[in-house]
């Protein structure tokens, strides 16, 4: 039986002028930020938050995701050799052996890192403001998987983050990698992310942000990394030290985030107000 499998051959420049060059990737980082911006936006208008505080949250959260998600790579994927090149973890270039340099831009950021970067600029804003710590990390909650959905469209754009060799009629052929059939992880992801969104979404109009404080945060990390967990099993491996692992290091970054995720949902489901106190 011949199957028909998906040829994926598009150019990762959207377009070029002169010098200048745009990226599907930055193209989709950009929707991502901008719809998960406008999602965390119309809440904080709803719950009649000050213009001021949303800027300051803005802020932060870029900052902690965009440092945190850099550092997650370089320390948790590649640390060998950002060990040896450390200006490099800071600019987006590549310092080549003859002298000279490559721009690169920031081609490494890992999801964990910037989870977990957020985590702490959001204590850092809710210190600053007086803002509860968990209600703010729950309106987070409800737009960051439809950001990472869009940031992993991003990744097929640029034919990377590919699956193991499959024979699913629905398998892609990365011609810019090989001729092989494989598992769109991309696209898995992507989709396991905008259906935590569309959970999010109805569950915020059906308990609000007052009642159970920790419940969407606690979803988010449940759904969203239960299924990078399972969706690793069929990636390819991202590093070569990785190969001597049974999980690999986005599925050994995972089960912490899924405890906590677990915790949370436990908690906020009795309606624990001790637990609300702790987190201010």
């Amino acid at each position: 039986m011949e199957f028909m499998f998906i040829n994926w051959n598009p150019n990762p420049v959207l377009f070029e002028i002169g010098g200048f060059s745009l990226r599907w990737y930055s193209v989709f980082w950009m929707v991502a930020i901008v719809s998960a911006s406008y999602v965390v936006y119309k809440i904080f208008h709803h719950k009649g938050f000050s213009e001021d505080d949303y800027n300051k949250l803005f802020f932060y959260s870029f900052l902690g995701i965009f440092v945190g998600a850099r550092l997650g790579h370089c320390l948790f994927y590649d640390f060998a050799y950002y060990s040896e090149h450390l200006l490099e973890i800071v600019v987006p270039v590549k310092f080549l052996t003859d002298g000279s340099w490559k721009f690169t831009g920031y081609a490494g950021l890992a999801s964990h890192g910037g989870t977990l970067g957020l985590m702490i600029t959001l204590y850092m804003f809710c210190k600053k403001t007086k803002i509860k710590y968990l209600q703010i990390l729950d309106i987070i909650a409800i737009a960051a998987p439809l950001a990472a959905g869009f940031i992993r469209i991003a990744n097929l754009m640029n034919s990377e983050i590919i699956g193991i060799p499959t024979s699913m009629p629905w398998a892609f052929v990365f011609e810019r990698v090989d001729l092989v059939p494989r598992h769109p992880a991309q696209v898995y992801e992507a989709l396991a992310y905008f259906f935590t969104f569309g959970v999010n979404l109805l569950l915020y109009r059906r308990i609000g942000l007052e009642r159970y404080r920790g419940v969407l945060l606690g979803n988010t990390l449940v759904l969203v990394f239960v299924a990078r967990f399972l969706i690793e099993f069929i990636k390819e491996r991202q590093v070569p030290f990785e190969d001597q692992m049974n999980l690999d290091v986005g599925q050994v970054l995972s089960i912490p985030f899924i405890l906590l995720g677990i915790f949370l949902l436990l908690r906020g489901m009795k309606g624990g107000k001790n637990m609300t106190q702790r987190f201010r």
